[in-house]
């Protein structure tokens, strides 16, 4: 796979809808050719203490940020038809399917390539298949695991390798 989008969010709550940042790379040729981050006001708007030891984020960082709709409008214009590649897609794709569902924008049924999932076969005696074991294996140092663009840069990186 040489042409992707690599997308991680990070989220407030439990909520698949809460989703607070947005990190994304887009890939061509089996270059980085872009990089897109954004903060997001979560929906709905609360953070739990778990999420926020997590990542880091809290209501402060995002009380001005746009709401989703605002920012994916941004995104739209870059992704141009390329397929989504995460670590752990069914979390990632769970949150976009109801992320476009509570703010009833027309989900495009975008296709989801999961490097968490094919790091199992290629990786099949690893210690872990989490994201930044994943990336140490494939030669990426993960410095801000948890940040979403680092995790989509991770994310991009393993899907260079084993996809």
């Amino acid at each position: 796979m040489k042409d992707f989008v690599a997308i991680d969010f990070e989220t407030a709550n439990r909520e698949s809808t809460s989703i607070c940042s947005i990190g994304m790379v887009i890939v061509r040729d089996g270059i980085i050719i872009d990089k897109f981050y954004s903060l997001v006001q979560p929906e709905p708007n609360y953070y739990s203490y778990w999420n926020t030891h997590i990542h880091g984020l809290s209501q402060e960082d995002t009380d001005c940020a746009p709401v989703f709709p605002n920012v994916w409008k941004q995104i739209a214009t870059k992704i141009d038809n390329l397929p989504f590649v995460a670590h752990n897609k069914h979390f990632e794709e769970r949150c976009l399917r109801a992320i476009f569902k509570c703010y009833q924008m027309d989900y495009p049924e975008y296709v989801f390539h999961c490097t968490c999932d094919a790091s199992r076969k290629a990786f099949p005696d690893a210690i872990n298949h989490k994201l930044d074991t994943i990336s140490a294996l494939c030669g990426y140092d993960l410095e801000h695991h948890h940040n979403a663009l680092a995790d989509a840069e991770a994310c991009a990186w393993i899907a260079r390798e084993i996809l």
